[in-house]
């Protein structure tokens, strides 16, 4: 059986991004997921207007967009009231907006564009050899061993240990727990965040009528979800939703050291972690593997990989950058006694009002991103 030139590990939206684009260029690419179908994974729902410009590449953005419902605007309140508004679409970008789509129908999308995935196949350790990567691999027809030029891990955290050392990668867990789950709802195509003294209610426009909310909910595990989150929404913003599947969710936050070991990459959630609201992680992720693309083919049919060292150097800087940039939503998202919700509210209304409020759109679109020059 001929080597591939390129093992993809994973088929989340990452992983069939990577595919995809290294498909229409003309190299050579494998792709194995350890699940069985698709889906599962995370849930992120806004690609920012980076990664739609390198998706462009290999033919996805057009796919998105139709079906997406775009983001032009967003607001933070609080108390009832407007205290600053996010204008997406006053961006100096080819695409001024957020993307809203749901996780499986973005994959839906990237799948029609990559390679057949080899669903059911787990990646069980990664050799160097040679010019190219040994990987063992169990699936449905037993163990076996596959060989390619360069691997490719976009297996998520699930994934970390076939690069790293246990404790490589230092991981710190925040306290704070979300609830989450998509809702017909009414509100046109604005996002909105709610910054209460109970916590934060976030509101994200999806299509077909719905929206996704996100409502912050302690420290404590959530027994009923459901019930949890259609209180929270009732009590921060006034109204009133059926809420059915809702689920609860952590965050962590980690930064790999490196990005690469000899002919081994690791992109997205395996090398980086940072808060899944607002679809920073997933987009973090999109850009490592859209920029990581172009440099493939050259490193596997020439040897090289000279762009290869200040790619993981961009990559790993706007890795930090994200991760604090979550931080400070993490911070801004919990409840609050009346003192400092008060001081807070009007720290936001006088930042998000004068020239912060540009930069806070441009930080929170991404546009700080390495990979965003000329997007």
């Amino acid at each position: 059986m001929p080597m591939p030139e390129v093992l993809v590990v994973g088929a989340g939206p990452v992983g069939l991004a990577l595919s995809a684009d290294l498909h229409s260029r003309g190299v050579d690419v494998e792709v194995v997921e350890r699940r069985a179908d698709a889906g599962g994974g995370t849930r992120a729902i806004g690609i920012h207007s980076p990664a739609l410009a390198l998706l462009e590449a290999c033919g996805a953005t057009d796919g998105i967009r139709a079906e997406a419902v775009k983001i032009a605007r967003g607001e933070a309140r609080a108390d009832g009231r407007v205290i600053a508004e996010i204008r997406f679409d006053s961006l100096r970008a080819r695409h001024p907006y957020v993307a809203a789509l749901a996780q499986t129908d973005t994959m839906r999308v990237l799948s029609a564009l990559a390679p057949p995935v080899r669903h059911g196949t787990t990646v069980e350790a990664l050799h160097p050899d040679g010019d190219g990567v040994r990987a063992e691999v169990a699936g449905p027809d037993g163990r076996a061993v596959l060989r390619a030029g360069v691997v490719v891990v976009a297996s998520g955290w699930a994934g970390r240990g076939l690069v790293y050392r246990p404790a490589a990668v230092r991981t710190l867990h925040y306290p704070d727990r979300y609830v989450m789950a998509d809702v017909v709802a009414s509100g046109g195509p604005v996002a909105r965040v709610h910054l209460e003294r109970d916590g934060v209610v976030e509101s994200f426009p999806l299509p077909g009528g719905r929206r996704r909310l996100v409502a912050w909910a302690g420290s404590d595990e959530v027994a009923d979800a459901d019930g949890f989150l259609r209180d929270a929404v009732a009590a921060r913003t006034g109204v009133d939703v059926d809420i059915a599947g809702a689920s609860s969710f952590g965050v962590r936050r980690a930064v790999a050291p490196a990005l690469r070991r000899g002919r081994i990459v690791v992109v997205g959630d395996a090398a980086h972690e940072v808060s899944p609201i607002g679809g920073q992680g997933m987009n973090l992720g999109l850009l490592d593997a859209l920029t990581l693309s172009p440099l493939l083919a050259p490193w596997v049919r020439r040897g090289d990989d000279a762009s290869l060292a200040r790619w993981e150097r961009d990559r790993l800087a706007s890795a930090r950058h994200a991760a604090r940039l979550a931080f400070l939503n993490t911070l801004l998202g919990r409840a609050a006694g009346p003192a400092a919700h008060r001081m807070r509210t009007g720290t936001l209304r006088t930042l998000l009002r004068g020239p912060g409020g540009a930069a806070f759109t441009r930080a929170y679109a991404m546009r700080f991103d390495r990979a965003a020059r000329g997007a």
